[in-house]
């Protein structure tokens, strides 16, 4: 299972798609921005198997923030909603208000349609993103993805009931195998976050992802068999929540 893949985005994605098709059970694929959302729902579409999402990322606030109506009212028809969410690091910290008035607005149209899936980015942002997620607590389930900020904001986040998705990239440094040691295993799912994500220089690939259970298993201080069965029990859980009849009025 992969719960965050830019699967669109390999430079070989018709090959990639193929072949996750065949070989993972479960694939998120989070989209950069509503055109991309449109684009690649024709050219790799949706199965039991695959479920694509229209997002707006933080990275591209500035370039695609004239997409946001075409977003809104993509959701309507989506029961999950990414890659969106906030992003403080120096190279994108001056579009703050423009990812701001992008992510309020998302939250605000998931709380009128019932609640949503969201796998949300919130690097160098963790405090702001879960100010918001107080602030509007009908959006549905949050899903933070390649959470890297402070042991305070993660506990605060687990309060919130907040998910996680790891992926192999992030347990390559000693922070996220911190953090992971501190997330609640019932709420944790694996993630690629490819082609973006790399080990040892090569892009994560989807069927991948799994391979979190291996140092997971040593983090959390079990077998990497229970390792991998919770980590396909939340799985299951959570793609049970981006069913189209899940979260859509």
């Amino acid at each position: 299972m992969d719960f965050h893949c830019h699967l669109d985005l390999y430079p070989n994605a018709l090959q990639v798609y193929a072949e996750a098709l065949g070989s993972v059970e479960f694939v998120w694929l989070v989209t950069t921005s509503p055109r991309a959302f449109s684009a690649t729902s024709k050219v790799l579409p949706a199965t039991e198997s695959i479920f694509i999402s229209p997002g707006l990322h933080p990275e591209v606030a500035d370039k695609k923030v004239n997409e946001l109506d075409v977003l809104l009212a993509q959701i309507e028809s989506c029961p999950g909603v990414g890659e969106i969410g906030l992003d403080g690091s120096p190279r994108y910290r001056q579009y703050r208000d423009l990812q701001r008035h992008i992510f309020q607005s998302v939250l605000k149209q998931c709380v009128a349609l019932g609640g949503r899936v969201l796998s949300i980015h919130s690097r160098a942002a963790a405090r702001e993103t879960l100010d918001y997620l107080e602030t509007y607590p009908g959006f549905g389930t949050a899903v933070l993805h390649w959470f890297t900020d402070s042991t305070s904001q993660l506990l605060r986040a687990k309060e919130l009931g907040c998910w996680f998705s790891i992926g192999p990239a992030m347990l390559h440094s000693a922070n996220g195998k911190k953090l992971a040691g501190l997330m609640p295993m019932d709420r944790v799912v694996p993630e690629s976050d490819g082609p973006f994500a790399k080990v040892q220089g090569s892009p994560v690939m989807p069927w991948e992802a799994i391979t979190v259970s291996i140092k997971l298993a040593e983090i959390w201080g079990i077998t990497l068999e229970s390792s991998a069965r919770i980590l396909r029990t939340n799985g299951l859980r959570l793609a049970g929540l981006l069913k189209p009849t899940a979260g859509v009025e």
